[in-house]
């Protein structure tokens, strides 16, 4: 079957439909936080509730960070493979069913059980980020994701006065039947508005890797959650860091190998997907710091000169605010990413954050400027939360969208749980006692806050380099021709050579016959690749790898929406003749090329003419040498970039 696929029209999504979208997913995004953060304020009384200690019920947080953390990159690859919608549904019903869980149990275990149970529904936020990329129009995708993104945060600030008033007037366990109904009205909701992606990947889920990095996971999770209990150099602590991250040494390869990955490393580690989540680690921090920071300022006791002395209902309730700046900037981080595109919202956000973390050092002396600085640090927040996911999306192909989201979510836990982690530290070292109440020096508050300042300036420095990056350019900016249909099929195809050996890490670019772009696909280790597009019909497919002449053709996609081979015919070559200070040719002689920062990469002997010919490196520096049978020796240096690269080279005069 032919037919343009340029001209399937794009069916929008009504704006009804689209608002009932976004509503839900973020309702589900508010509910799960509200899980995660309605416990908190009961933990100093939970000891008392539940007859253990102190240690034994931090184990009710330190679950919910765990699974959050675990079953994160499960999910959203699941999500992928199999539907979105499915994951999403799945996911609500577990956390729900952790809900019932607590609602019923008076047993420490089991309360603990229910915790981790709520905490699967973390990968709510990147499987709803995803579904509103194949769903929403595309005016609509980034108030969408910045509303999705928000819900963390709001949630955040929410559950503490929410907490504080079931506290204070229903039996604690109503904290789990609040979430447990609204949970299921919620999931009722999902599966009646929420429509299947039909973009799913499917194939053979990577068990092996699931397994590997869930244990590296926890050992690290456990490391940075549990440190400040156990001892920053306690044997379990190191032990548990240690065995992580040779988890991840053993896990990473095995990745690069594997055909179907749990977490495609040859898109998260190109450099446009690695800056993103090298700035959310650094973000995560800094956020996390300002809810920590800024609850411990209000209940210190006033008497220490610098605290509020208000109890945890009352701190509730001036963290509201807080929350509430991250529901009002959503739109404005839409626009101005609409306006000014996702790289500059980010910058202006880390910026703002943290330029008002340095005014908090010095400007935190009554509840005023603990508030305004407060609510200050989380519009500069929202603005970077709105602008990472869809930095993300446009940086990846749309068929790891669910997976790619999961990643930086799990990166932003990763650095929650760090300021978690530095801040229980730095509290323990630096305790005063006034009128016999221990609370955590005045210095102390100033060097977390520099800390968190720092945090957010780094994450500026790591995002400024993106604004000149073509990766995050919608793609009617990267074509020329806004796209005009929905990707709604997976397509698939093999890249291979001449011999039909797999060409791995090859890159494979489908655009309309009118030039509009639709996906792009990375080979894996066996050369196999999908794309999404949308549906049969004719595509420009052009197909390219570091050292192969690219390729270019009109590719007719029929019924089984399946490639031909996709054939790289001509490696591009590096080659030179090897000359004497005269200029004659040297048979012979011995060429090696170099890596500029050392090792070897190809090696070779010139023919009777003198020329040599290898394989082109990837781009980068490197180092030309040869040697002649008669020991005379030369080098120069040589920078490979795209074509073939010609680079002669003549030799000294020989040794004596």
């Amino acid at each position: 079957m032919s037919g343009s696929a340029s001209t399937s029209p794009r069916t929008e999504a009504p704006a009804r439909s689209a608002a009932l979208i976004v509503t839900t997913l973020s309702l589900c995004g508010i509910v799960v936080s509200l899980q995660q953060t309605l416990m908190l304020p009961l933990l100093p009384a939970l000891p008392d509730l539940v007859g253990a200690s102190a240690d034994d019920t931090s184990w009710l947080v330190t679950a919910t960070l765990l699974t959050g953390a675990v079953s994160t990159p499960t999910v959203t690859r699941l999500a992928d493979m199999y539907g979105k919608r499915r994951m999403m549904v799945l996911t609500l019903a577990i956390s729900v069913l952790g809900s019932l869980v607590g609602a019923f149990s008076q047993d420490l275990s089991l309360l603990i059980l229910a915790r981790a149970l709520q905490g699967v529904g973390m990968a709510v936020v990147p499987v709803g980020i995803a579904i509103m990329r194949d769903e929403l129009p595309r005016e609509r995708i980034p108030l969408g994701v910045a509303l999705m993104s928000a819900t963390l945060a709001i949630g955040a600030g929410v559950g503490p006065p929410v907490a504080g008033l079931i506290a204070e007037h229903l039996d604690w366990h109503a904290i789990f039947w609040v979430t447990g109904a609204v949970g299921v009205v919620l999931l009722i909701a999902a599966m009646t508005v929420l429509p299947e992606s039909p973009v799913r990947t499917r194939g053979t889920f990577d068990i092996r890797g699931a397994v590997l990095l869930s244990a590296a996971l926890t050992a690290l999770m456990l490391a940075i959650s549990k440190g400040s209990h156990w001892g920053w150099g306690s044997a379990t602590t190191l032990g548990l860091v240690a065995g992580g991250l040779t988890l991840l040494a053993i896990w990473v390869p095995m990745e690069l190998r594997t055909p179907s990955p749990l977490v495609d490393l040859r898109v998260s580690s190109r450099r446009a997907v690695l800056l993103v989540n090298s700035a959310s680690v650094l973000v995560g921090f800094s956020m996390f710091v300002n809810m920590l920071l800024t609850t411990q300022l209000l209940q210190v006791p006033d008497e220490t000169g610098y605290g509020m002395g208000l109890n945890a209902l009352e701190t509730g309730w001036w963290m509201v605010p807080n929350a509430a700046a991250f529901g009002l900037m959503a739109p404005v981080s839409a626009w101005f990413t609409r306006r000014f595109g996702p790289q500059l919202t980010a910058l202006v956000g880390t910026v703002t954050m943290g330029v008002a973390y340095v005014g908090r050092v010095f400007l935190s002396d009554n509840l005023t400027q603990i508030v305004l600085g407060s609510v200050v640090v989380a519009m500069g927040t929202a603005m970077v939360y709105g602008a990472l996911p869809t930095m993300i999306m446009r940086a990846v192909p749309v068929t790891e969208t669910a997976s790619a989201n999961g990643l930086n979510v799990l990166l932003r836990s990763i650095g929650t749980t760090s300021a978690s982690a530095i801040v229980a530290a730095v509290t323990s070292a630096s305790f005063v006692t006034v009128g016999g109440v221990d609370a955590m020096s005045e210095g102390a508050f100033a060097l977390l806050f520099w800390l968190a300042a720092a945090a957010a300036l780094g994450s500026a420095v790591v995002v400024l380099p993106t604004l000149r990056m073509q990766d995050f350019a919608p793609e009617a900016d990267r074509s020329g021709t806004a796209t005009t249909s929905r990707p709604t099929r997976v397509a698939r195809g093999r890249v291979v050579d001449e011999l039909a050996r797999p060409v791995r890490r090859a890159v494979v670019t489908v655009l309309t016959t009118d030039g509009a772009a639709v996906d792009w696909g990375q080979a894996d280790s066996e050369g196999q690749v999908t794309v999404a597009v949308p549906g049969p019909g004719d595509y420009f497919v052009v197909t390219s790898a570091d050292g192969w002449q690219p390729r270019s053709r009109i590719v007719t996609l029929e019924d089984d929406i399946r490639f031909p081979p996709l054939v790289l015919r001509h490696r591009l070559t590096l080659e030179g003749t090897i000359t004497d200070p005269d200029g004659a040719p040297i048979a012979g002689a011995l060429v090696i090329l170099t890596h500029h920062a050392g090792e070897a990469v190809h090696s070779t002997r010139t023919d009777h003419e003198g020329h040599f010919s290898v394989p082109r490196p990837a781009n980068g520096r490197y180092v030309l040498s040869a040697i002649a049978d008669n020991g005379a020796t030369g080098a120069r240096p040589v920078t490979v970039w795209e074509a073939n690269r010609t680079a002669d080279l003549t030799l000294g005069t020989p040794l004596a």
